[in-house]
C-alpha cells in the first residue's frame, strides 16, 4: 500500500475517532448529566455505559495518533531540530523539555490520591460511630454496619421477603423490585 494511501485511512480513522470522542463526552456532560441515573438512557446505555464506550473511543483515538505519529517521525524530528545549524541542538532540547511536560501533566492525575468525601447522616442515638453515606454499591449488612440500623428492620419496613440476603447491593433492590436508594434512607433516618 502507497504510503500516501496509509496516511489518509490514518487520518480519517483518527478524525472519525474525534468527532466520536467529543459526541460521547457531550452526550454524557449536557444530555446525560452527572445524577441522571441508570432510569435515563440512550440506545439502551446509561451514563455509565456511555462512559465505557466514551473511554475505548479513546483508546483506539490514541491509538491511531500514536500511529500517526510513527509514521511523520521523520518530519518531526526535521522540525523540532531543523536544519544542522549552531541553535539546532538547543531546538531540540526544548522539543525534549515540552514533550516531558506534556507527558507529565498528562499522567499526574493518574498518580494522584484518590480524596473520597462522604457525607454524615443524622448521628443515631443507639450508633455513636461516624455515619457513612448510604449509596447502591452498600449491602444491608454495610448499611447495619455504618448506621447501626438493623438490616432485619430495613427488610421488614421496605416489604421484602424475610429470606432476603442481607449481602445483596442495594443498587440490585432497584432493578429487581424498584426500591430506590432513598427508600432505604428515609428508613435508616426514621428509626428509632
Amino acid at each position: 500500500m502507497k504510503r500516501t494511501n496509509l496516511n489518509f485511512i490514518i487520518d480519517t480513522v483518527a478524525f472519525i475517532g474525534f468527532v466520536l470522542l467529543t459526541t460521547t463526552g457531550v452526550l454524557m456532560r449536557y444530555v446525560l448529566p452527572p445524577g441522571s441515573g441508570s432510569d435515563s438512557t440512550i440506545w439502551g446505555l446509561d451514563r455509565h455505559e456511555w462512559g465505557g464506550v466514551h473511554f475505548w473511543i479513546s483508546v483506539i483515538f490514541f491509538s491511531i495518533l500514536a500511529l500517526h505519529l510513527v509514521l511523520h517521525w521523520r518530519w518531526i524530528a526535521n522540525v523540532v531540530c531543523g536544519q544542522h545549524q549552531k541553535a539546532s541542538g538547543f531546538r531540540a532540547g526544548l522539543g525534549i523539555v515540552g514533550l516531558i511536560t506534556v507527558i507529565a501533566l498528562a499522567i499526574s492525575p493518574l498518580l494522584s490520591p484518590v480524596e473520597i468525601q462522604s457525607k454524615e447522616l443524622p448521628s443515631f442515638s443507639s450508633h455513636k460511630s461516624k455515619n457513612k453515606i448510604i449509596n447502591g454499591s452498600m449491602t444491608l449488612k454495610d448499611v447495619e454496619e455504618a448506621t447501626g440500623v438493623p438490616a432485619s428492620y430495613v427488610i421488614e419496613s421496605l416489604g421484602l421477603l424475610k429470606s432476603t440476603s442481607v449481602n445483596e447491593k442495594l443498587g440490585s433492590f432497584k432493578k429487581k423490585q424498584g426500591i430506590e436508594v432513598e427508600d432505604v434512607r428515609a428508613i435508616v433516618i426514621g428509626y428509632k
